[in-house]
């Protein structure tokens, strides 16, 4: 075997976000290969052999690469409309326009999602696609080749919808599938894109879009489906208290026990929003372990309510963070939704104690591989896991003055990402993507909007 390269990190400010909150004033990271080999406080080791790169992080705090738990790439090339609506009006105003998507526009939009991410510090990316239209080509296999050739890792959602409007949903009936074809299709997936291994760059996720767009046999069989090949599962839940109310009319009973009665609740699940639960849900969460993606901006952004993060937290529920699709927050940024989210809590019942900068972290990191099943693999930097980190430069005017770099990264401006790596391999240096063009993508983004709104009519 080929001795190990190792890449050497130095003199930097380092939040390892592992059990203790392990925290270094001025230290080192080792890479070796794929893999962080040793890290602590002051110079590194001597003596080390094939060391094939030495960076002076001076001005730097390095953290765990961040992770995105919900997102919908396609929605790239419809940001800023419907910019004044609940998420029912929303949809409503959205899905006809979104039904007309091809496999080029969807790979465009993916690779605009996951440029603004990658660039800004998210080094495992996940994408929620539900949207399949007849016709529009192999969209998974694009939504997959644009992460690959960004350099992120990546959990597809292999979403699905098979509630139209003529059985009482939102989306048109030719965006939706059967029940069959759903399921064959996402065990297709699965099998041909899922790794299971340590290290692995793509995995597959099983979930229907929502309790008002699936049917409930689509929701039990997704998640017998899920089970049986070994992947996780997500669908959104609790989002609006419309949502709920759909729940108590359609099924006599809300959100969460209506999850429950069809198998989606678990160490497997993960939800996205989960704004409007009572005491009972999450409890129910905690008991289960299911998951939860937090998307504040999202949730401002559709005037879906403010979630009970710190409960959920204090109950053992697992947390991260999420961008949410583009058409609710148009940013597309994680690191941002730190500081939202951090925010955005404090406005609800805890009040300041609701969350700080460092559970903010770790909600974007630790929280978020927990919510994927990842983090014995990714998530805090420790010897032995997977080398996805991320370097903020917070030695400039922006936060110069902030003595704590923590407290910088999460409270001040969206600091400037001097370089993110990704197995070992640096994807993000000063802020530009190593991997892609993103001059080209932002064209070729402009170009796929404009050619939807005219197909759409707009």
């Amino acid at each position: 075997m080929a001795a190990a390269q190792r890449i050497v990190i130095e003199n930097c400010s380092i939040a390892t976000v592992d059990a203790d909150d392990t925290e270094y004033g001025s230290g080192y990271v080792v890479i070796a290969d794929r893999r962080i080999e040793s890290l602590g406080a002051g110079k590194a080791p001597e003596g080390l052999e094939n060391v094939v790169r030495r960076i002076d992080a001076t001005g730097h705090l390095v953290t765990p690469g961040l992770v995105n738990t919900h997102h919908h790439f396609y929605q790239w090339i419809t940001r800023g409309l419907a910019t004044d609506h609940n998420l029912f009006n929303w949809l409503v105003a959205l899905y006809p326009t979104w039904a007309r998507i091809d496999e080029q526009m969807t790979y465009t939009a993916a690779q605009g999602s996951l440029a603004m991410m990658a660039r800004g510090g998210v080094t495992t990316a996940m994408d929620h696609h539900y949207v399949f239209p007849q016709g529009s080509g192999d969209l998974s296999g694009a939504i997959i080749r644009a992460a690959r050739e960004t350099g992120v890792r990546f959990t597809l959602a292999r979403g699905s919808m098979d509630r139209g409007e003529k059985d009482g949903g939102l989306p048109p009936d030719f965006a939706v599938e059967t029940l069959e074809g759903a399921l064959a299709a996402t065990e297709l997936t699965v099998k041909e894109h899922h790794d299971s291994s340590f290290d692995a760059m793509t995995q597959v996720a099983v979930a229907p879009c929502s309790p008002f767009s699936v049917s409930t046999e689509l929701l039990r069989e997704g998640a017998e489906l899920a089970r049986r090949l070994g992947v996780r599962l997500h669908t959104h839940g609790s989002e609006t208290v419309e949502e709920e109310r759909f729940c108590e009319e359609l099924f006599g009973m809300g959100p969460t026990d209506y999850f429950e009665s069809t198998g989606w609740l678990g160490e497997d699940v993960w939800m996205a929003h989960c704004v409007h639960m009572n005491d009972s849900d999450i409890a129910a969460f905690a008991r289960t372990k299911t998951g939860v993606a937090h998307c504040p901006s999202s949730n401002a952004r559709l005037a879906a309510g403010i979630a009970r993060v710190p409960d959920l937290l204090a109950a053992g529920v697992p947390v991260g963070l999420g961008v949410d699709g583009t058409a609710s927050n148009e940013s597309g940024e994680l690191h941002t939704e730190l500081r939202n989210a951090l925010l955005i809590n404090r406005l609800g019942a805890h009040r300041e104690a609701a969350l700080n900068a460092r559970q903010a972290l770790r909600l974007g990191t630790y929280g978020g591989a927990q919510v994927l099943g990842r983090a014995a693999e990714i998530g805090s930097l420790e010897p032995g896991k997977l080398a996805d980190l991320v370097l903020w430069k917070l030695d400039t005017l922006a936060h110069a003055s902030i003595a704590d770099p923590v407290t910088a990264l999460v409270l001040g401006a969206a600091a400037p990402v001097t370089a993110s790596f990704v197995n070992g391999r640096q994807i993000v240096e000063a802020g530009r993507l190593l991997h892609v063009d993103e001059d080209a993508i932002a064209r070729s983004t402009r170009a796929e909007a404009r050619r939807l709104a005219e197909i759409a009519g707009h």
